[in-house]
């Protein structure tokens, strides 16, 4: 059976999870494209369906099959490949790290919060706290994570929860007042955090922060973004150490 109305239930539920307040509702989120799918299965997410175009469905047993013309309606992609899964957003307390990790402080881009996800993943830092972020399961997110976001676990807390977590752990902060980064040398196990795109962190955060670093810069260009400056400081304090 092939749905072919947007007006079926299945499809508009599928729309809705492009709203954050419906992936709350259901406690799902999308994962759009081949190689995304695949290795959100791979990495033994909670998928909860498939759905896919009648052309790829021998590829996906059991998949809820969608017309051509559905399927673009509910696609968040400009060029489809046909096949989308729903999954569960995963349900965890919030808990120490067991190394090193990333506070993230009110990162907003999406853009940036998935390419932070993504080097985070690279890198090895598999716990990343974020206070009052964009959504983590938003579709921009997830797919600018390139499947980062199945490998890690990203907690979405207040800044309360987020510090009592982190107790006893050093926070190295990036900020333009900061040391040079790439004369740091980093203790055993640390958080790094990063700050809003616009207003750094906050000054509550900036007072507990054991250290304070910075990625030197040619006096013509007055900043990095985000995503780019977390990559570095990632990277770079792992070297260091």
């Amino acid at each position: 059976m092939i749905i072919t109305s947007r007006a079926n239930p299945v499809v508009r539920k599928l729309i809705s999870l492009s709203d954050k307040k419906f992936r709350r509702q259901y406690g799902e989120y999308l994962v759009e494209g081949i190689k995304p799918v695949n290795e959100c299965l791979a990495a033994g997410c909670e998928v909860t369906n498939i759905y896919c175009t009648e052309q790829l469905s021998p590829r996906y047993e059991g998949a809820t099959v969608l017309s051509d013309g559905v399927f673009a309606a509910v696609s968040s992609e400009k060029s489809p490949q046909g096949v989308i899964a729903t999954v569960k957003i995963p349900q965890k307390d919030i808990v120490p790290p067991d190394s090193d990790c990333l506070l993230l402080d009110r990162i907003q881009d999406p853009g940036n919060l998935g390419t932070i996800i993504r080097t985070a993943n690279a890198a090895g830092y598999t716990k990343i706290y974020c206070i009052g972020c964009a959504d983590v399961w938003s579709p921009k997110v997830v797919r600018a994570s390139m499947s980062g976001v199945f490998f890690v676990d990203c907690y979405d807390c207040d800044e309360d929860e987020a510090l009592e977590a982190l107790d006893g752990v050093p926070i190295i902060t990036a900020d333009m007042d900061g040391e040079d980064i790439f004369s740091f040398v980093a203790p055993e196990k640390f958080c790094l955090c990063i700050g809003n795109e616009g207003s750094g962190v906050s000054e509550r955060i900036r007072n507990l922060s054991r250290y304070t670093v910075r990625i030197p810069m040619r006096p013509t260009c007055e900043s990095l973004n985000a995503g780019v400056s977390a990559a570095i400081a990632m990277y770079a304090l792992k070297n260091n150490r």
